[in-house]
């Protein structure tokens, strides 16, 4: 039996820690959403930025390291 227990005491565990956060979690109200959405999309126009800085550096120089040989 101590067996059986030590596999579902985790689960157990898991299950009831999983409903205190569902019932702890609320619906957004509409400011906090905006915040949310546009803190979103300045990272991704930021980390979008970084991407394509970082190819244009790096296209040239792929360029000078494949055309040499």
């Amino acid at each position: 039996m101590d067996a059986i227990d030590s596999v579902f005491d985790p689960l157990r565990e898991f299950a009831k820690d999983s409903v205190r956060l569902v019932k702890r979690c609320h619906k957004p109200d509409r400011k906090e959403f905006s915040k949310v959405a546009v803190r979103t999309a300045i990272g991704f126009v930021v980390m979008g930025f970084v991407g394509f800085f970082v190819k244009l550096i790096f296209i040239p120089i792929n360029n000078i390291i494949v055309g040499s040989g």
